[in-house]
């Protein structure tokens, strides 16, 4: 099997950070610093009803202190999120991320239950990785 048919499952980050549509912009900024992430799903009734990047909330940055306590996550997330299978194969969901522009998907399992959330970073990192199992295959 090819590497890039793998399953986009076994690349997503599992469990990712998330917060509800009343998140403040500084309460996600400090959850993106803190964990090192850029992308956070946001949760109704624990389903996926939108994500926050850090470009979102750095538009957000140039509001006063005043009117930033007023934004909620619901106001700047991006509604209605891309949502992939976890057996969907990860050349297929780069490719969609790439035609549309987007930094992250959300995956799901087949019974469509949040798995995790599947980024750019996490394309890279599977980059490296069927690059360099292709060339250990090369060095053999």
């Amino acid at each position: 099997m090819s590497q890039l048919t793998v399953p986009v499952e076994e690349f997503t980050t599992p469990n990712p950070v998330t917060v509800s549509e009343d998140a403040t912009i500084d309460e996600m900024n400090q959850l993106m610093k803190v964990h090192g992430v850029r992308h956070i799903p946001i949760i109704r009734n624990q389903r996926v009803v939108g994500v926050v990047s850090d470009r979102d909330c750095r538009i957000a940055a140039g509001l006063t202190q005043p009117e930033k306590r007023l934004v909620r996550a619901s106001d700047i997330m991006a509604a209605d999120p891309v949502t992939v299978s976890g057996g969907e194969t990860l050349d297929k969901v780069a490719f969609e991320m790439s035609a549309k522009k987007i930094g992250s998907v959300i995956v799901n399992d087949e019974n469509d239950k949040f798995l995790g959330i599947f980024t750019v970073t996490d394309a890279l990192n599977a980059l490296i990785e069927i690059a360099r199992a292709s060339n250990e295959k090369e060095s053999l």
